[in-house]
């Protein structure tokens, strides 16, 4: 059986959306976030030496990080699902967009969040990091103009890697009217049948926006 835990409003998100578009079976163990400081708590640290979650335990492996997990659930158990054909244009998009997710990406909207506590000592370099936030973003519009999903027409775990900066930009109001096509992808694989049960699965999630409405 395979485990995951499972941390609120975090990244682990993408993992129970996978599993459930897999259609695996597996266990759930909860964590909250502490209401004052809005960190995992430390029962994860029993888990993983980092005490953040995603992390999988699939028989006697112990697996951290979401990009990691999301590889290899699909090596092992998607029967050619979900990723493009290797040597084809698309598999490069996939690619791409797997590691654009958090080399890029969450980078840089984390970044800003910790910017945004320091207050005006760092606006200058807020700025320049909200600048390069609006350009990736411009960038995902672009490449939605060109296909339904990010690596093609077809829905790949690119678009779930990516779903999780996507949801924190709209959540943060980092969207625009530039940012149409951008929206309406993000609602539409929020609409997915799997991601609402992963919702169901995982609890309350702030990135949701079809809860928020």
């Amino acid at each position: 059986m395979i485990v995951i835990h499972h941390l609120n409003n975090s990244r682990s998100q993408r993992i129970l959306w996978l599993l459930e578009e897999l259609g695996l079976e597996y266990w759930l163990e909860q964590y909250r976030r502490g209401e004052e400081t809005n960190l995992a708590p430390p029962e994860l640290l029993a888990i993983h030496p980092l005490g953040k979650s995603p992390v999988m335990q699939d028989g006697e492996l112990i697996l951290p990080e979401s990009g990691a997990i999301i590889e290899y659930l699909i090596e092992r158990y998607g029967n050619g699902q979900f990723r493009p054909q290797a040597g084809t244009p698309e598999h490069v998009r996939y690619l791409y967009w797997m590691h654009f997710a958090e080399g890029t990406a969450m980078l840089h909207l984390v970044s800003r969040l910790y910017l945004m506590r320091v207050g005006e000592a760092a606006k200058t370099v807020q700025d320049r990091v909200e600048v390069m936030i609006n350009n990736e973003l411009d960038l995902v519009e672009a490449e939605l103009g060109k296909s339904a999903h990010l690596a093609g027409q077809d829905f790949t775990a690119a678009d779930i890697q990516m779903g999780f900066p996507l949801e924190f930009a709209v959540y943060a109001g980092l969207t625009n009217d530039r940012h149409t096509k951008l929206r309406e992808y993000v609602g539409r694989m929020q609409a997915r049948p799997a991601y609402r049960r992963a919702i169901e699965t995982g609890g309350t999630y702030a990135f949701d926006s079809m809860n928020a409405k």
